[in-house]
């Protein structure tokens, strides 16, 4: 009895599991309203055996979040089974102006489009570095740059000196040594240098950062983790001659 006609059309008694208003399912003409597939996506997702669904929705959606969760708990849904994430804006910037556009007027840059213009690596960093309830304004000029102002090529110069220095060692019959104990040190074993500190120290900390972003649903730590430790291991590389 959670369904009922009105008016030619049927609405769900929504305000009985705390939602503002009660809402409609099936218009007047005969057409679903976004509801009634959305309540079928979750019911279908959750009798495949998910018992946790995480969805991620643009900021003019917000108001319809406890209407879904409504529904969900009409029909016996756990409370804790769908967890909506609201992702901002992202405003395109090129030469400092803002590129207008508009669905309505036909004027749209596509996703696609985006990374033919910057590279997929640099337009996924980019992305992946602000949090999910932060606009984005993402300079496509700072993108295509080459040099230490992009964060993203920043971290792949990192990695970059990081693969010349293993590359470098191999050709002379070098490689690292095998996972496992690790031998025990020569007594005369030179102290590390304060970079070198600071650089084991930071990549001891990478565990940790990944489970809290994971558990945090804050996947633009992980980025803020690459430029940071890319910075030390700069420093360290200037500091500490490895050829």
């Amino acid at each position: 009895d959670l369904a009922f006609d009105d008016d030619g059309a049927v609405w769900l008694r929504s305000t009985d599991f705390g939602d503002d208003k009660d809402r409609p399912l099936i218009r007047s003409n005969g057409e679903p309203t976004y509801l009634l597939p959305d309540i079928a996506y979750h019911r279908d997702k959750r009798s495949r055996g998910f018992r946790h669904a995480i969805n991620l929705w643009g900021p003019d959606h917000h108001a319809y979040v406890g209407t879904l969760k409504a529904a969900l708990g009409a029909l016996g849904l756990e409370a804790d089974f769908l967890e909506i994430l609201i992702v901002q804006q992202v405003n395109l910037l090129s030469a400092g102006e803002q590129v207008k556009m508009s669905k309505r007027a036909g004027n749209l840059v596509t996703l696609r489009e985006l990374m033919d213009e910057v590279g997929a690596d640099c337009a996924k960093f980019f992305f992946l570095m602000r949090s999910t309830g932060a606009h984005l304004d993402f300079d496509l000029d700072l993108a295509k740059q080459q040099n230490d102002d992009n964060p993203a090529y920043y971290v792949q110069y990192a990695h970059a000196r990081i693969a010349s220095v293993i590359r470098y060692a191999a050709e002379r019959g070098l490689v690292p040594p095998a996972p496992g104990p690790t031998p025990s040190a020569p007594a005369a074993a030179p102290p590390l240098e304060d970079e070198e500190r600071a650089l084991v120290r930071k990549l001891s900390a990478f565990p940790e950062v990944v489970r809290d972003a994971a558990a945090a649903r804050e996947p633009h730590r992980i980025p803020t983790y690459l430029t940071e430790t890319a910075a030390q291991f700069h420093r360290f590389y200037h500091h500490c001659r490895v050829v």
